[in-house]
């Protein structure tokens, strides 16, 4: 499997808007599907895309909007190939 490289914006507005329950969701999926070693998981400052937030993302691709079922959907077809 490639390195996933997921980067979770922690500015104050996405934060607040969601990605507080998406790093608590992503931190629980990486250790329940023991992905320590195949996933980075990394913190972003704002960014300045906030009405669009909250935003991760995922081996450069940006995904808005981000919701847990989201992430799980995305994350899920990684796991796939």
């Amino acid at each position: 499997m490639e390195k996933i490289n997921i980067t979770v914006c922690m500015g104050s507005s996405c934060f607040a808007r969601g990605n507080q329950e998406n790093l608590t969701f992503l931190e629980e999926f990486i250790e329940k599907n023991k992905l320590n070693a195949d996933i980075d998981l990394i913190g972003n400052r704002c960014e300045n895309k906030c009405a669009s937030g909250p935003n991760i993302s995922i081996n450069g691709v940006e995904y808005n909007c981000v919701t847990t079922e989201k992430l799980e959907e995305i994350l899920s077809g990684f796991l796939v190939k």
